[in-house]
């Protein structure tokens, strides 16, 4: 299966398409990444270098890829960090290319904008872009909890207001909700959720969260590729929460164990087809 991955790039670690791709193919997919930055290194660090490309730059590298007469082989698009507001029309409109070439291909939207604690770190015109725009052309969106509460207007501090919020945001396109980091009244000291629903129901999945200071960055992109994968292979929303859930502890365990900052995805690449440790799946809706 094929997959278009439209994200940001850096050099050096990983997030963005470095996050996402990797784990891709080592799951059995073929990957037609298209960066829509080139940094150094992720801006985490405070200072990188390099830059942002131009909507059109990602369009032209788009439209070689469709004149190759190969989209009717894509199965998803999943889109990350857009770097220009700009650049997502450029990418709804690769969506729709796909969808004319290949109807059952899914669109997966992370809808990266910010994150409890930091705010939005994405430059103006994104947070509407995605609410308005992105989210509604979505079949599957993977937020965080502040990019949830931002999409649906709804503040998060119990699971009940969880399942509100991913409601709201179903109803405003997407069939599928992955909330990447759920902290609520009532989750488990030292432990962190991830929540999927569906038209279906609702499950929810904790697992032990690892004292990595500063936590890494790029696993949400990394969480949104692998529960794509597992939707692709057949996997309900309850199995694919299931078993990214395992293989994103997995991969963390490693990481910590290494004393990095960076995820430690090739490394912990084992974990990603065959997770060492799984964690029960509790269906709540």
């Amino acid at each position: 299966m094929a997959i278009l991955s439209i994200q940001s790039h850096v050099a050096y670690g990983y997030v963005g398409n470095r996050s996402a791709t990797f784990p891709l193919q080592r799951l059995g997919h073929e990957v037609w990444p298209v960066n829509t930055v080139q940094f150094s290194n992720h801006t985490g660090y405070g200072h990188w270098r390099g830059q942002v490309f131009e909507s059109s730059h990602v369009a032209e590298v788009v439209g070689g890829i469709a004149e190759r007469g190969v989209l009717a082989d894509c199965q998803a698009v999943l889109s990350g960090y857009m770097g220009d507001a700009a650049t997502g029309a450029v990418i709804l409109d690769a969506v729709a290319q796909v969808r004319a070439a290949n109807p059952r291909a899914l669109y997966c939207c992370d809808p990266v904008m910010g994150d409890v604690g930091r705010g939005f770190f994405v430059r103006p015109g994104i947070p509407e872009f995605m609410r308005e725009r992105a989210v509604p052309a979505a079949d599957i969106i993977t937020p965080n909890q502040f990019e949830l509460e931002h999409l649906t207007g709804r503040s998060i501090r119990t699971l009940e207001d969880a399942l509100a919020a991913v409601t709201v945001a179903r109803e405003m396109g997407p069939k599928v909700v992955l909330v990447t980091s759920l902290l609520r009244k009532g989750t488990a000291p030292g432990t962190i959720e991830m929540l999927a629903a569906t038209h279906s129901g609702a499950w929810l999945v904790y697992t032990p969260q690892f004292p990595i200071h500063p936590p890494p960055n790029g696993a949400g992109d990394a969480v949104a590729a692998l529960f794509l994968s597992h939707l692709l292979h057949g996997r309900d929303a309850g199995a694919a929460l299931g078993e990214t859930a395992a293989s994103i502890f997995g991969v963390f365990s490693v990481t910590h164990a290494a004393g990095a900052r960076e995820l430690q995805l090739v490394a912990a690449q084992e974990e990603l087809v065959a997770p060492t440790r799984r964690f029960a799946v509790e269906r709540v809706a």
